[in-house]
């Protein structure tokens, strides 16, 4: 069984952005493992394992414009199926 189902990824596009300030609010405000935030004051990949996968988006959506959105069930995945 996995504490953290779903590995949430996506693009973050927008201006003065900062993967330090990003990381550690994701870090801070949300449960999960595996925090990747890499990028530049305009673009930031966050890739994230979470059970709330909507918060990353919904967070990632108040920085800019979010896309190359990933949500995958490592549950499934580890069970043979099509996450």
């Amino acid at each position: 069984m996995l504490e953290f189902r779903y590995d949430t990824q996506l693009l973050i596009e927008g201006e003065n952005l900062d993967e330090d300030e990003i990381s550690e609010y994701i870090t801070e405000h949300f449960k999960g493992d595996c925090l990747l935030a890499v990028g530049d004051e305009e673009l930031i990949k966050i890739h994230f394992h979470t059970n709330e996968p909507w918060q990353i988006l919904e967070y990632g959506a108040s920085l800019g414009e979010i896309y190359d959105i990933v949500v995958e069930d490592m549950d499934r995945q580890s069970r043979g199926l099509q996450g």
